[in-house]
């Protein structure tokens, strides 16, 4: 016991930096920015479908944060929803287990037209801590089309605010492009 104590107190404690969040001023100036896209390309409510296709939930954990009263991303005309028939993005998290893969392509299939996929996270883009395993097919790539990826293990939810705001830039860009 006593080398135990010992080998404690002679191990350097290693201090991780601290992550600075983003002001509520700047979140409100890019919820801002997300809502007028919502608005204009949406009729003011982009309904979001997420489908956790395994993992270690910590993606969820960061979906749910911006739900909070911090973020609240309803102000801005995002919410989700349990119904993928009512919704326009489709958010998959995890490195999309063997069991989930028919749940997925049956949840993408139930949704209406233009869809919005968007791989959350590391896991869901190629697989990530668990790429390679037997029990995963390595991203949402593998199982359905994926228009956007959004990298972290897991993002931030300053991140995925930033990220929705970079989707929906682009998709405007798309939508002015094909008329």
């Amino acid at each position: 016991m006593l080398k135990l104590f010992q080998k404690i107190f002679k191990t350097p404690s290693l201090i991780a930096p601290v992550k600075i969040v983003a002001a509520p001023a700047e979140i409100s100036s890019i919820g801002k920015a997300v809502a007028a896209k919502v608005k204009k390309l949406f009729r003011g409510s982009l309904a979001i479908r997420v489908v956790t296709a395994g993992g270690t939930n910590a993606c969820e954990q960061e979906l749910v944060a911006l739900g909070n009263s911090y973020y609240d991303i309803d102000r801005f005309g995002v919410h989700f929803v349990a119904s993928p028939r009512h919704a326009d993005m489709l958010i998959v998290t995890g490195p999309v287990s063997r069991n989930m893969r028919e749940s997925l392509k049956r949840t993408y299939e139930a949704m209406p037209e233009p869809r919005i996929v968007v791989a959350l996270g590391d896991d869901a883009i190629d697989g990530g801590i668990f790429k390679g395993s037997y029990a995963v097919l390595d991203g949402a790539k593998a199982v359905i089309p994926v228009d956007y990826e959004i990298a972290g293990d897991p993002p931030s939810p300053e991140i995925i605010i930033k990220s929705l705001l970079s989707v929906l830039n682009d998709r405007e860009i798309r939508q002015k492009t094909n008329k």
